[in-house]
């Protein structure tokens, strides 16, 4: 068996773990990452507005629920990245960082050095904004964070429909106050995705003090003496390797992979590992468990005329529009198609509770298409979800499916949530500068007074996720807590988890801009250890 030795093994070369790497290595320190899918060396990833066309490929992870009995018995699924950069070379690229509440609750639970004053200032280390600068934005950073260079008229349809609905207008959702309608900023570079693989990858992939290895299936950590030493992977061709860790083994294999890879390395509930045959190395019981992600429910309108992006990549269009991507990166495909969108409280609490992203085309789920006409899709989904779900390892077999209940809509604050943003997305549909391009609701349906039952059910049959997991390693000092504030797993030396599942409480808005941050603030304390 291969051994190599290093100072630190990263596992999972997706958002955080690309940021990790990045500040290990130009620390000084020699690092292995390991990464299970190929390169994100392909022109559908690099181009904003084709991020759909890799989902399904080998470049992504379609995770698949258990049956889920709040949500009318349906399988949800969940796709994530598979490739350098992660889901950060899979997303929408839309820069939200959450609300300064969210980090201050974690802080407020036990989560020491996670307040909205400690963790602004990593935002702002990572950050490149390409307008904005001040207290609140970085302008020196690796990501760059820029204004999308094609907007839909169906984009700014919305948001003028939402203006008259009474919503104002945001220019920063950035910028501490989160309510209102705008368009986002995009993780995007003159015209191309700017992932982390992209950005803070890129800028050490030729340091001889970095290893990148692809199509590297992590098997387990190996342990001696409760502390990680290093891991066991196997390639694609059947070889198994070990690698050695002189300092730090780092999970940031994200929140649906890194709680299986502890489970099969023997750090869990130890009842449950016995179960599935794993030896038990340490009884860490939260493992796995308090699985948070967003849902959204979609309200979609029929357009009166061929406005939509509905046969935009087929035949002569699409040539033309690929053609001037490749020649001056403008046009259609500098779009990440989830131009705008916005913050709503709707509740009178004073904090928004719903978002929308909002889509020029019918989209549906993996296993729900649209039919073949030019529409719009407004997408509520809640931001502090209730529900709580869980991962589990089904045996000891690294390479098998973890068991995954994403727990969706157990919680009825949740639905009624839904339900609310439903009946606003709905009102926005109806108002002037939507009616004038729309012709009809098309689902939930053309009776605007549908009652609150019938929502409800549309809800349960329809809700979504917005492939934002986290929680599953949460932080925390209890003894349902995974990772201490430093990040270290409770219990097992020299071993850390760095990436979403870290979250205790999902934040709000996409987790993206989140788990870079965790990243940052992860690297730097491993560096002052």
């Amino acid at each position: 068996m291969d051994k190599q030795v290093v100072d630190y093994i990263v596992v999972g070369a997706g958002s955080a773990g690309c940021v990790i790497a990045h500040r290990l290595v130009k620390a000084g320190h020699s690092v292995l990452l390991l990464e299970a899918g190929p390169t994100d060396a392909v022109k559908f990833v690099k181009m904003p507005a084709t991020f759909v066309r890799v989902i399904g490929t080998e470049r992504s992870w379609v995770y698949e629920t258990t049956p889920q009995a709040h949500a009318n018995g349906r399988k949800m699924y969940v796709p994530q990245g598979r490739m350098n950069g992660g889901g950060s070379s899979l997303n929408a690229m839309i820069y939200i960082r959450g609300a300064a509440a969210d980090y201050d609750a974690w802080a407020e639970a036990g989560c020491t050095g996670w307040a909205w004053k400690d963790v602004l200032p990593m935002f702002r280390r990572a950050e490149s904004n390409m307008r904005l600068s001040g207290e609140m934005h970085g302008t020196d950073g690796p990501l760059r964070v820029s204004d999308t260079k094609f907007r839909h008229p169906l984009s700014l349809a919305f948001l003028k429909a939402a203006q008259e609905a009474g919503l104002p207008y945001n220019d920063d959702f950035n910028s501490g106050r989160q309510d209102g309608v705008g368009f986002y900023q995009t993780t995007t570079i003159d015209g191309m995705r700017g992932s982390t693989a992209a950005t803070y990858l890129a800028a050490v992939q030729g340091d001889p003090k970095l290893t990148v290895v692809n199509g590297a299936h992590v098997l387990r950590v190996t342990m001696a003496g409760g502390q990680a030493t290093g891991v066991e992977y196997r390639l694609g061709d059947g070889t198994t390797k070990r690698a050695t860790a002189n300092r730090e083994v780092v999970l940031s294999a994200g929140a649906l992979a890194s709680p299986k890879l502890l489970h099969v390395s023997g750090i869990g509930p130890a009842e449950h590992l016995r179960q599935i045959g794993v030896p038990v190395q340490h009884d860490l019981p939260g493992v796995g468990e308090n699985f948070q992600d967003h849902l959204e429910v979609i309200v979609h309108g029929r357009c009166r005329d061929p406005i939509s992006l509905l046969g935009q990549d087929k035949g002569l269009t699409a040539l033309k529009h690929g053609l001037q991507w490749e020649l001056f990166k403008t046009g259609l495909l500098t779009s990440n198609v989830v131009e705008s969108g916005g913050f709503v409280d709707t509740t009178g609490s004073g904090r928004p509770d719903i978002q929308f992203h909002v889509l020029p085309v019918l989209v549906g789920d993996v296993d729900r298409p649209m039919p073949e006409v030019h529409g719009i899709s407004i997408d509520p989904c809640f931001l502090r979800p209730k529900s709580r779900g869980r991962v589990r390892a089904k045996s000891a077999d690294a390479m098998a499916q973890a068991e995954f209940d994403g727990g969706f809509l157990s919680a009825q604050e949740d639905v009624d949530t839904l339900v609310r943003g439903l009946k606003l997305a709905r009102r926005i549909l109806r108002m002037p500068s939507l009616n004038k391009v729309i012709a009809e609701e098309l689902y939930p349906g053309p009776d605007e007074h549908m009652p609150d039952a019938e929502l409800e059910q549309f809800v349960r049959q329809y809700a979504k996720t917005v492939y934002h997991p986290v929680g599953t390693c949460r932080m925390g000092t209890d003894a349902m807590a995974v990772v201490d504030p430093q990040l270290r797993v409770h219990g097992v030396g020299r071993l850390r988890v760095c990436d979403a599942s870290v979250m205790p409480t999902i934040c709000s808005g996409n987790t993206n801009a989140p788990t870079i941050m965790i990243a940052e603030r992860g690297a730097e304390l491993m560096l002052a250890r």
